[in-house]
């Protein structure tokens, strides 16, 4: 079977998944489209013998001949380069996240559904080791059906903000609420148990001055208390906190299983501890027991990003497309479900932190509900539908704190091109 032929747009976070495609046997790099000339120029240069394409028009990339496109782009861009490529013939690899607000979600699920085209959404954190075995583990039935759960994505971004938003005043990460980038640490629950989130209640922290100095607006951090078709109870902790954390947690009707806590040094999210048994007199008698998930990929796996789950989102997304039934992708139904509870989270804080359902978008009576609801933070041009930032409102950020950090920026890029 010949290769499949990709094309990727974005050559920041898109790095991965080029170097996946240029290294794989089942993939072919065939085209790159990226607005800023320099990165492309740096790819050209890093890989001068490889027949590759090169684009900073979206159109024009699209005609190029190949199979499926990864958005690697802007996270607040991703459905609307989703339909064009789908409607043009190409199946789609969306980073995270798959949408900005509810329109887009409806827009993506029946452009998906009327063009019969794959559309792979690319949670790594799934793919970590401990999330990944968690998954297996919870099919299988080890600690029962899902009672309650507990996930992290702490992530302080403070130190590469440059790199990140070039001091944009109007990136979608300056402008993101604080539960938008939630699927980090809820999709790996939501992958794990196959459970739709039905309702959610929404925090948010207001203290924000690390935010502020780098040109952020939203929250620092969000929490969503979200509740699964089941009746289960997640708790999702995510965003800009000092220290790092990634970390997830379920309790089951027969135990519980979680990765380890980095600060442990036991290991963290290589690990999963597993302490389950069912009550008949052995209850708490047991120790943990500690795995260190691998499979024949794993030494592959681990010389790609985050753990080498980028590894793993790739390739089961080329297996995909090579008519796998077995390969482990997140569809775009499952992808709102990881997403959309981070969206109506917002809503309610808004509106005092009030439970608010998520809707199934499966449904279509229930998408003509969300047909026109444009809701957001992340698009500037939003007009009446625009969101203020954070639940104080958008706060006014001196314009001195975008020029330094884009400084910062350039700077850094000199010292690495030097």
């Amino acid at each position: 079977m010949n290769p499949i032929r990709v094309g990727v747009v974005g050559v920041g976070r898109g790095k991965s998944m080029i170097e996946y495609c240029l290294a794989a046997g089942d993939a072919q790099l065939v085209a790159i489209c990226d607005k800023w000339e320099e990165g492309l120029r740096r790819q050209q240069e890093k890989h001068p013998e490889a027949q590759i394409a090169y684009y900073t028009d979206f159109e024009a990339f699209l005609q190029h001949d190949m199979d499926a496109v990864v958005l690697a782009n802007y996270a607040n861009e991703h459905a609307p380069l989703a339909i064009r490529a789908m409607r043009a013939g190409k199946h789609v690899f969306s980073e995270v996240l798959p949408v900005q607000n509810l329109k887009e979600a409806v827009e993506l699920i029946e452009a998906v559904e009327e063009t019969g085209m794959i559309h792979c959404y690319g949670e790594n954190y799934c793919y970590m080791p401990a999330p990944k075995a968690m998954k297996k583990l919870y099919r299988e039935g080890r600690v029962g059906e899902i009672e309650y759960a507990e996930c992290e994505y702490v992530h302080n971004c403070e130190p590469s903000w440059p790199h990140l938003t070039r001091g944009n005043p109007n990136h979608w990460r300056n402008l993101m609420c604080s539960t938008y980038y939630c699927t980090h640490s809820l999709g790996p629950i939501i992958h794990a148990t196959g459970l739709r989130p039905v309702s959610v209640v929404g925090f948010e922290g207001t203290k924000m001055e690390r935010n502020l100095r780098v040109g952020a607006k939203g929250g620092q951090f969000g929490v969503e208390m979200v509740t699964l078709k089941n009746g289960a109870l997640v708790k999702s902790l995510h965003t800009f906190l000092y220290k790092n954390s990634i970390w997830y947690c379920l309790y089951g009707d027969k135990g519980r299983m979680e990765s380890g806590r980095e600060d442990t040094q036991c290991g963290d999210i290589d690990c999963l501890y597993v302490n389950a048994d069912a009550y008949a007199g052995e209850y708490g008698k047991r120790p943990p027991e500690r795995l260190e998930p691998k499979d024949e990929d794993v030494d592959t796996a681990k010389k790609f990003g985050h753990g080498g789950s980028d590894y793993y989102c790739m390739h089961n997304f080329i297996e995909k497309l090579r008519g796998n039934p077995d390969a482990d992708t997140i569809d775009v139904y499952e992808a709102m479900d990881m997403a959309l509870p981070g969206l109506m989270a917002y809503r309610s804080i808004l509106s005092g932190n009030v439970p608010v359902e998520v809707p199934d978008l499966r449904d279509p009576a229930v998408r003509d509900r969300y047909r026109g609801d444009a809701y957001c933070t992340t698009n500037p041009d939003a007009g009446e539908y625009l969101l203020p930032t954070c639940s104080r409102g958008t706060p006014d950020i001196p314009a001195g704190v975008y020029a330094a950090v884009k400084q910062k920026w350039l700077d850094e890029l000199h010292e690495k091109k030097s």
